[in-house]
């Protein structure tokens, strides 16, 4: 499972998983793209991970919702290394209100947040599909979630400030078969597209909701960033070669 001499773009690059998932790929030898909207955060985990792997990293700003950013994004990356292997699609776009009740959820906030998200990964599939086709290859990989797959287990939240947005079980679940429609509308070109639905990821959450998710594990419970990064790494290699169209649970069992 090597990523010698790939080169890989992976939006949201800095933040929880992503800046996780950019080592993991320069780990493999790969060299890694870290796309993120936001430069402040983006450019230093560029340029740690540019002193760590032989300068096998660089920031690129990016929004996912833009067609134009996209665009020159993909135009950059080839101009500095003559081609493009495959997409993480792992941005996190939501606005300020993101994360309320069902009941203060407004319809305003439940459309620009779900299409926002879904919306950015389709503008990335799209845009990095036409230059995989192009070049006659390539491979797209978009984050889902265990709540994309089954419905939300409210009972972990009670006693915590904490809940499961209504719009990330949607957006999720709407991920997860994009990435489905993508593999079969990309068929016959030698482009791969496929989804990882991790359970839940460590975050300084209160213990009494780790206590109550753990319960639901099998081994761990909640996983941390790195538990993500061997089916990462395993997708975006050349041992997956045959794996496509597929949602790849990561979740110690948890949604059994």
């Amino acid at each position: 499972m090597e990523l010698n001499g790939k080169v890989i773009v992976v939006t949201g690059g800095a933040g929880l998983l992503g800046r996780v998932f950019c080592e993991a790929i320069c780990a493999a030898g790969g060299t890694v793209i870290v796309a993120e909207k936001n430069e402040a955060e983006g450019r230093p985990v560029a340029e740690d991970l540019h002193k760590r792997f032989d300068g096998r990293a660089i920031y690129l700003p990016v929004d996912v919702t833009s067609d134009s950013s996209l665009q020159v994004l993909i135009s950059s990356v080839h101009n500095e290394f003559g081609f493009i292997d495959a997409l993480v699609n792992n941005a996190y776009p939501r606005n300020k209100n993101y994360g309320n009740i069902v009941e203060e959820v407004t319809y305003h906030d439940f459309v620009e947040n779900v299409g926002m998200h879904v919306g950015g990964y389709f503008l990335a599939s799209k845009h990095f599909g036409q230059y995989f086709t192009n070049r006659k290859q390539g491979n797209i990989i978009n984050m889902g979630s265990i709540y994309g797959v089954i419905a939300p287990r409210f009972e972990i939240y009670e006693g915590t400030p904490m809940t499961m947005p209504v719009e990330y079980s949607v957006l999720k679940a709407g991920i997860i078969h994009l990435t489905k429609y993508m593999s079969r509308y990309y068929k016959g070109r030698n482009i791969r597209c496929n989804s990882i639905s991790p359970g839940g990821i460590e975050n300084n959450q209160p213990e009494s909701f780790i206590e109550h998710y753990n319960a639901f594990g099998n081994t761990k419970g909640m996983l941390s960033p790195k538990d993500i990064c061997g089916t990462l790494v395993f997708l975006l290699s050349d041992a997956s070669t045959y794996v496509n169209g597929q949602n790849i649970v990561v979740d110690d069992g948890w949604s059994l």
